[in-house]
């Protein structure tokens, strides 16, 4: 998800590597967000990113729709895994495993033959991540092969390898950019247990630090918004294979990450936790959590004021549950799970959490609606209008 105040583009896959994007005003990228990222580590019949060969097919979304605006056959070889758009929404990124990246404008104007192809990877691509524009056009992605490729466009169209991190001896399933308060910094998490943290500066270059997260295999890591609950230092949530959720540290001049205690009795999750996403800020000293299981169980964690963390079990789902994603405002989740659905919750004024369709959910947060897609089983982008 990407902080966007300008008219965006909402993006997912559909069959034969082909991309309908829908136009509407506000943020977008939840929905790209949503795209399944496959993990060869563990396949399972109920998962829905095997069961179309290239498409991820959604149930049929409610009346009010918008005409797609625009398709781009991506003329990927393979199946894709990760749509990215970038801050500005200006451009599209997608990855395969045909084990290429593929960049298109999909401004209102742009051709098919604005399409450019990234290579470097020797393995399927798992997912793709913009730098914030501060830092120049970079876009890195994470593979099979266990590497994390960064690509800098240096003129328009031209992209080159900036920097490749071969730390990892295992497939590296998800990748996220720090805050930029932060700097250039970007989050690597493995099926070798480890997540490394890749910095850039101007002095050192590219300097690599890493803790050990899971003998088991790291799914997925988020980091927290700059200095959460007014605490200084950095801090990571990842989903782990030992069905843990665990909550790092960094205090400001350390270089030894530091695991925070969730005081849990009972295990995090039943089995493996698939992604897991820090909510944005609300400005209240407060940091939520959100994490899926296959166990087809969400949790919501919550630590108010730097006390201890408190879990609270969204709702039980009837598939596995693979990824979450908040809102701007960070007062709704999006969940998506094995049944073909993608479900939103918000949390009432009294601390319950709700199901909400996307047709309430224009009323309690716009600018999260505008990014919600769906997908009919013809493979046609639908997006609920405002």
């Amino acid at each position: 998800m990407c902080l966007m105040p300008f008219q965006a583009l909402h993006a997912t896959c559909v069959a034969g590597g082909e991309l309908r994007l829908d136009r509407n005003s506000a943020k977008c990228e939840m929905y790209s967000s949503l795209v399944a990222k496959t993990n060869l580590r563990k396949r399972t019949s109920e998962d829905p990113r095997f069961l179309g060969g290239k498409s991820v097919s959604i149930p049929k979304a409610p009346p009010a729709m918008a005409t797609p605006a625009l398709t781009i056959d991506t003329q990927h070889d393979d199946m894709i895994h990760d749509a990215q758009l970038d801050y500005y929404g200006k451009r599209l990124a997608t990855c395969s495993s045909d084990r290429t990246i593929k960049v298109y404008d999909v401004t209102h104007n742009a051709q098919q033959s604005n399409e450019q192809v990234l290579t470097g990877h020797e393995g399927p691509v798992w997912q793709i991540s913009w730098a914030h524009p501060k830092f120049g056009t970079l876009l890195a992605s994470c593979s099979y092969d266990g590497k994390v490729i960064i690509f800098k466009e240096a003129q328009l169209g031209k992209w080159s390898q900036v920097h490749v991190h071969a730390f990892h001896q295992a497939s590296v399933n998800s990748i996220a950019w720090a805050p930029y308060e932060y700097g250039l910094s970007l989050a690597c998490a493995s099926a070798d247990g480890k997540v490394s943290i890749l910095t850039h500066t101007a002095a050192e270059g590219w300097t690599t630090s890493y803790f050990q997260d899971s003998t088991l295999g790291c799914n997925a890591v988020s980091w927290a918004p700059f200095h959460s609950s007014g605490r200084q230092g950095k801090r990571v949530v990842t989903a782990s294979c030992d069905n843990s959720v665990k909550v790092w540290f960094l205090a400001d001049g350390a270089t030894e990450w530091v695991k925070e205690d969730l005081h849990q009795s009972t295990p995090h999750h039943g089995d493996w936790v698939r992604d897991v996403a820090w909510a944005p800020s609300t400005g209240a000293p407060i940091s939520i959590v959100a994490s899926a299981s296959e166990d087809r169980t969400v949790a919501i964690w919550t630590q108010v004021n730097e006390e201890r963390w408190t879990k609270e079990v969204l709702h039980t789902f009837d598939a596995p549950v693979w990824r979450v994603s908040w809102s701007i405002t960070g007062n709704v989740l999006a969940v998506s799970s094995g049944d073909h659905k993608v479900t939103l919750w918000k949390e009432s004024l009294d601390k319950k959490w709700m199901y909400v369709n996307v047709a309430c959910a224009l009323s309690l947060d716009v600018s999260f609606c505008s990014q919600i897609s769906s997908v009919d089983e013809v493979g046609a982008l639908h997006q609920a209008k405002e």
